[in-house]
């Protein structure tokens, strides 16, 4: 741990529409982007439902794994080389801290995607943490104990060097941060939305508060939850994609798929895959 001195401060059958079941008033409104406005929302929620895409293949919590990332989006490319039409990439979130290679991983998702595919990039906590520090870093001086002295590193920051050696406030450290990183990792930071629906498959981060419509989650229950989502599900007609809680293998739970196999800890880079109405793990080479 850092140590921060303590002087510085497409729906089942009988089931009702996505919209219906998750108590919106009227379906979800699209921008030009396809964004969905929702009030009272910090973060774009959106809608893909009737998107032609013949396979979706979902990923989550990179946490600086550059390379098991990159070999990770090889072999879904390989997979998919023999399906038609669109596919559909879905990062779900935690691309920041932990692992080596931070700035990397961001400079990946500022690229295009692959040929014939559409990548949507949702926020994790950390990605979300990491941003509040670059924009208030005294009210979120926490962010330095939460795996992200790695991150700092992938930008040729020493974050105890500077605080410990040469004295620098957090504001001066946050600014040498900004200083460093690309002005497209900032960007892509605050552009990241916070849940992607299609049909009746959600991809969040975390997870729901289960029983509760989609309109009345706040942008921390998507990104932060645990229970009782990881234990009752999402008690809605929906199946629920999320990382965030940590497993040694991917777990098919009550309507839920949680896909965070821990990958910056030793384990795996899960990749889940979705089409002709199944729910796959491609298997590990």
């Amino acid at each position: 741990m850092l140590g921060i001195p303590s002087h510085m401060g497409s729906p089942k059958a009988g089931f009702p529409t996505p919209c219906q079941a998750m108590g919106l008033p009227r379906p979800f409104r699209h921008d030009s982007a396809g964004t969905v406005d929702f009030m009272q929302q910090q973060r774009n929620r959106i809608d893909l439902t009737g998107r032609d895409y013949t396979a979706i293949y979902a990923l989550s919590d990179i946490h600086g794994c550059y390379d098991e990332m990159v070999e990770a989006e090889r072999r879904i490319v390989e997979d998919a080389r023999s399906l038609p039409g669109r596919k559909l990439l879905m990062y779900l979130g935690d691309y920041v801290d932990r692992g080596p290679r931070s700035g990397d991983v961001l400079t990946h998702l500022c690229a295009p995607p692959p040929e014939s595919f559409d990548r949507h990039a949702l926020c994790g906590n950390h990605d979300d943490v990491f941003l509040h520090f670059l924009d208030d870093p005294d009210a979120n001086i926490h962010w330095l104990e939460f795996g992200a002295r790695p991150t700092l590193a992938s930008y040729g920051i020493d974050a105890r060097h500077m605080l410990f050696d040469l004295g620098y406030s957090i504001e001066k450290l946050r600014d040498t941060v900004l200083e460093a990183m690309p002005a497209a990792h900032i960007d892509l930071l605050r552009s990241l939305a916070v849940a992607v629906i299609f049909g009746s498959t959600l991809f969040v981060h975390a997870g729901i508060q289960p029983g509760i419509a989609l309109s009345e989650q706040t942008d921390e229950d998507l990104m932060w939850i645990r229970e009782p989502f990881l234990s009752g599900g999402p008690q809605l007609p929906l199946l629920v994609i999320h990382g965030h809680t940590p497993s040694s293998h991917p777990i098919f739970g009550l309507s839920r798929i949680g896909i965070d196999t821990a990958v910056s800890m030793g384990g795996t880079l899960t990749i889940l895959k979705i089409a002709d109405g199944k729910q796959t793990i491609l298997p590990l080479i």
